[in-house]
């Protein structure tokens, strides 16, 4: 017998928002990937992109190593600028077994760091059932 999987999906990855016309945003994805839900976004200080936030710093980008939002919906980006949803700001609880990171955030100190970047704006990351 075959084996089915479901994508996440909203209800997998936000557990609580105060009032989504407050807490939620439509950002400009940046160009060049496919962000997935849940995905732990940076804002480019330069532009007002978004883009998955990394560990660091990468130059071009300054500003998207802090973590400030979280897709709320797949977005396929890869031929250019795309709109996303995010939530922006709190009170919310986001599931951390659904968020996904940048490649670079790699290491249980970055991913908590992370956390408590987008606990700053509110987004608290909890373990979930």
């Amino acid at each position: 017998m075959p084996v089915l999987t479901q994508s996440p999906t909203l209800g997998d990855l936000l557990k609580y928002e105060l009032e989504r016309n407050f807490n939620r945003e439509t950002v400009t994805l940046k160009a060049g990937a496919s962000y997935p839900l849940g995905a732990v976004l940076g804002r480019i200080a330069a532009t007002d992109r978004y883009r998955l936030s990394p560990a660091a710093a990468v130059a071009g980008d300054e500003g998207a190593e802090v973590a400030v939002a979280v897709l709320i919906e797949a977005v396929d980006a890869t031929a250019g600028d795309a709109p996303g949803l995010v939530v922006a700001r709190g009170p919310a609880i986001v599931s951390k077994a659904a968020l996904v990171f940048d490649p670079s955030v790699d290491q249980p100190a970055e991913t908590a760091a992370k956390h408590a970047e987008l606990a700053a704006a509110g987004i608290v990351a909890r373990d979930t059932a």
